[in-house]
Formats: structure tokens, sequence, C-alpha cells
């Protein structure tokens, strides 16, 4: 896309001192103009510490942290003040925490959800992009049904939204790389014991760097019409392979799938193609609003036209056309240990 949508506008993210959010605020800050960057979060050490990260110090004037939590209503509410933009990136993410402590994963992923369309709303937001998972595509874990349950949130928000400017859309994608509790840091924590813990060999995931999440979520705010869920086409992995790439020289030792874990991931079911659309590099899962024009989406300027996917259609890692290879997975660890370094 020609037009920059962040530039000369006042964009917030919450959970902005994760790992999206960490590299969200370093690309949009060295590669966008933005008139300011409000990162939201409720961790005031991590926010410490990445206020005080070399590579922000020349954007010290552009650069706001506000302390909050979205399951706190009045707090978005007054952070939200003057913004445009809103990256929604705050999540209870790990699948064991979450079937161990339900409702805690409810009042953040679901609850703090709508807090955030409310707030938006409330402001004068113009553009909201809500970060999904591939595990909310036909969930089987509290975690992935949170989620699914966030992304009918914020497509929905789209048909009560009345006069207002307003456009909200969301990102599904699979596994990042690199981020926190993410297996290869998982795999590097274990190397010197000469021993990975593999729950299942037959096991596969889709791969998504960092970057590539944010470069993505960036794309799709200037895509976006509102109500739309956008997945982009990346490469799955084999974990044996990861774990060769990671540290070769390991033994494997079989512990089992992990309650609320599946063998392979979904994005696009067969029955989410039905209303989806293949733009060559990336797929749009099509609201079911009544006015949604969707032909002139398809055919819209600048793009390819969307095609339909074939009947029977499904995006699962299992079934993927493009697997990293043990070469590409040992240069994206690579580039993941500088990265963390």
């Amino acid at each position: 896309m020609t037009t920059d949508p962040i530039a000369g506008k006042t964009l917030l993210i919450t959970g902005g001192t994760g790992s999206f959010g960490r590299r969200l605020v370093e690309t949009v800050l060295t590669r966008h103009q933005p008139q300011k960057l409000i990162v939201f979060s409720r961790d005031e050490l991590k926010q410490y510490e990445m206020a005080n990260l070399p590579q922000l110090a020349p954007h010290a004037r552009t650069l706001r942290f506000f302390l909050g939590d979205v399951r706190d209503a009045d707090r978005l509410r007054r952070a939200m003040e003057g913004v445009d933009i809103v990256v929604h990136a705050a999540a209870l993410k790990q699948v064991p925490a979450a079937e161990y402590n339900p409702f805690e994963a409810i009042k953040t992923n679901v609850m703090g959800a709508q807090n955030v369309i409310e707030a938006c709303m409330d402001a004068g937001v113009s553009r909201v992009v809500a970060l999904s998972t591939d595990k909310a595509a036909a969930p089987i874990n509290l975690y992935g049904a949170t989620k699914l349950c966030s992304d009918k949130l914020f497509i929905a928000a789209n048909n009560f939204k009345g006069s207002r400017d307003l456009r909200l859309a969301v990102v599904r994608y699979g596994n990042v790389m690199g981020s926190r509790g993410s297996v290869i840091p998982f795999f590097l924590s274990r190397r010197a014991s000469g021993v990975l813990p593999v729950t299942d060999p037959r096991m596969t995931r889709f791969n998504i760097t960092l970057q590539q999440g944010v470069d993505f979520v960036i794309d799709c705010l200037a895509r976006m019409w509102g109500g739309e869920l956008f997945v982009p086409k990346i490469p799955s992995y084999r974990i044996l392979d990861v774990a060769a790439a990671v540290a070769p020289e390991c033994k494997i030792e079989v512990i089992g799938i992990r309650p609320g874990e599946k063998l392979h991931e979904e994005m696009i079911t067969p029955t989410d193609a039905i209303s989806t659309l293949d733009f060559g590099d990336y797929f749009v899962i099509l609201p079911s609003m009544p006015d949604f024009k969707v032909e002139a989406f398809r055919t819209q300027a600048g793009l390819q036209p969307g095609v339909r996917p074939p009947e029977g259609f499904a995006y699962s890692s299992d079934g993927n056309d493009h697997f990293l290879s043990l070469a590409e997975l040992q240069t994206l660890v690579q580039q993941e240990i500088q990265w963390a370094g």
C-alpha cells in the first residue's frame, strides 16, 4: 500500500511491553512518523526497562507509557483520549495457565476486549486491529475459545458503531518465533541439559517472525474496511526440525501432548473457507455484515482480485505447501538469538 496509515497519527498499543509490542514500537518509531505512540500495559518494570532501551532514546518525545489493565474500562478511556489507532495485543496466552485459571483468562481476553471496543467508540478512535491466534480456529482449549470470542466481539462491533468513523478488524496468525513462552526459547533454555522434551514427534506448527507479524498488522491498517479477519500465508515447521536447528546434539524425550494442545494447528477451517478470499500472500475471512460490499472489497484498487478457495479448502499447519527447511530454521534461530541478546 502506498498510503502510510500511521504517519501523523496517535497510536496506542495494549500489551505494548510484550514481544510483539516492543517490536511494533521500534518499527513504528523508526520507519513511520507517528505524532505519538502510547504503550498501555500493566507491568511497571517492563515499562521502565523498555523506556530505557538505547534504540528508543531518540524518540523519547514521541513515546509515552501508560500504566493500566484492559480489565479497567475507565483507565482505558482515559488512555485513549486523542488516540487515532489502536492495536490490541494484550492477552493471557499461556494455554496451561488459562486451563487452570479459566475465569482470569476470560476477564482479560473477553471482557478486556469488550472494554477496548467500548473505549475506542467513546474516544473517537478511527482504526482498531486486534491480534488473534491460530488457536482460535476450531478451539479445543480455553485460550483459543477466549480469543475466538474476542475475534467475534471486534468484528461484530462494526455493526453498532453508528455514524462513527471507526473500523475494527482482526489479524490471525500462528506461533511467533522467539516470543516469550514459544518453543525456541524453551529449547534454548534446555539445551545445556542435553535433553529436549518434545510433546509428539509428529507435531507441526505455523511460524511467523516478530517482524513479519508487525509488518502484516501495519499493512492491514491500510487495507482494512472493517469487519475482516486477515490471515497471512506463512510457512509451517515440524517440531523435530526445530529441535535439530536449536540443539542437534541433544536427545529427544517424548512427553506426550499436553491438555488443550493440538497435534496440528488451523487458521482457516473448511467452514471459514466458504467466506474466505485469497489475495495471493494472505487470506481474508469476510464478515457476515449485510452491508459489506464483498465485490468492491474483492476488486479494490492496488490489489490483485481476491479469489474464492476451492471447495473443502482448509488452511492447516500439516497441510501447508511451505515447510521451513532445517537450514531456514537454523538461520531464523540465530536471528532470534541475536535479537534477544
